[in-house]
């Protein structure tokens, strides 16, 4: 992983980088899935900056109660038919969290969690077993 990391953040790696996403570029069932894996972890490893820039937030529902992710806001011909301020929603599945479902929810009905996306995928990721320590103002 270091070296990984060392090729990538000098000019050579990154020509070696381009070069290699060109190849899968050009492979036509590859490109599509490499393509999506690439742009779902670009967003969900976006810097923190906000949802209108497409960083990620861990949220929740009350009553549902799952980890989810918080995407930006619903857009295209559906958006003329949400009534209200909705949000789009990613519900990963465990153990796998590039399955999952897409929502579209009210805004009022989604809860920030005090959790970075980091934590959030460790947790859905171990089904539960690697629980993020709680925030100090809910410490017992």
């Amino acid at each position: 992983m270091f070296v990984t990391g060392v090729l990538a953040s000098n000019i050579l790696g990154q020509r070696l980088l381009s070069f290699w996403e060109n190849v899968l570029g050009r492979i036509p069932v590859v490109k599509t899935i490499y393509n999506a894996v690439k742009q779902v972890s670009d967003t969900l490893f976006a810097p923190a900056t906000g949802v209108q820039q497409g960083a990620p937030r861990a949220v929740s529902r009350e009553g549902s109660w799952t980890i989810a992710f918080l995407t930006g806001r619903p857009g295209g011909d559906v958006a003329n038919h949400l009534h209200g301020d909705y949000v789009s929603v990613y519900v990963p599945t465990t153990p796998n969290p590039t399955s999952g479902f897409f929502l579209m929810m009210p805004k009022a009905e989604v809860i920030e969690l005090d959790m970075s996306v980091d934590e959030a995928l460790r947790y859905v990721i171990s089904m539960g077993v690697a629980a993020p320590d709680l925030p100090d103002a809910r410490r017992p």
